[in-house]
């Protein structure tokens, strides 16, 4: 599976090689928040990798976004 351009560039721009779950907002340009994203692990249907730092919730950046990419649907008509 190959990541769309729009998606490398999100990767490319990113500091770090994981995400927390308190910067998906920003990460994700606005279109996730914390709690929306608690709601996805919670029901099973988050992104398959995830990780604990202390009382954080972490993503690999590559799993976030391979993630959101297979979440995203066209929706020009």
């Amino acid at each position: 599976m190959e990541l769309s351009p729009n998606f490398q560039d999100l990767l490319a721009g990113w500091p770090s090689a994981f995400v927390s779950r308190t910067d998906v907002k920003p990460f994700s340009g606005g279109a996730l928040t914390p709690k929306s994203m608690a709601n996805h692990d919670s029901a099973g249907t988050g992104p398959e990798q995830r990780f604990r730092i202390g009382r954080k919730i972490c993503y690999p950046a590559v799993a976030l976004a391979f993630w959101m990419q297979s979440r995203t649907t066209d929706c020009t008509r």
